[in-house]
């Protein structure tokens, strides 16, 4: 069974930065087109960064020059490290891993970025 599980999401003030690791199980993770999203409340779900194989990264354009994404396949693990944080960043943010055939989802983390 394939599992993604976020971890590094919390409280931070405007400006801070934070570094999210998404964890892979149960699947080969080099293959593969991995990425973040993110969920604000009353919000759809938002693509940020994408990572391929060969590691290629595209951004949104309101996280680009402020986040980056990157992979470890040794560790089957991606991350995002978030720079100048601004409350407007506040949202669940989701590791998604794209076989092609199948999307798979980790349960997300909380990003709360506030005074």
């Amino acid at each position: 069974q394939v599992q993604l599980v976020e971890s590094g999401g919390g409280l931070v003030q405007p400006g801070g930065s934070l570094r999210l690791s998404c964890a892979v199980s149960g699947s080969i993770f080099s293959n593969y087109v991995v990425g973040w999203y993110r969920q604000a409340p009353g919000k759809e779900r938002e693509l940020l960064a994408r990572i391929s194989s060969g590691g290629i990264t595209n951004y949104a354009d309101s996280v680009k020059g402020r986040f980056t994404i990157s992979r470890d396949n040794a560790k089957k693990t991606l991350y995002l490290q978030m720079n100048s944080l601004k409350p407007e960043d506040t949202a669940v943010y989701y590791c998604n891993l794209d076989r092609g055939y199948t999307q798979t989802w980790g349960q997300g983390t909380q990003v709360t970025v506030s005074s």
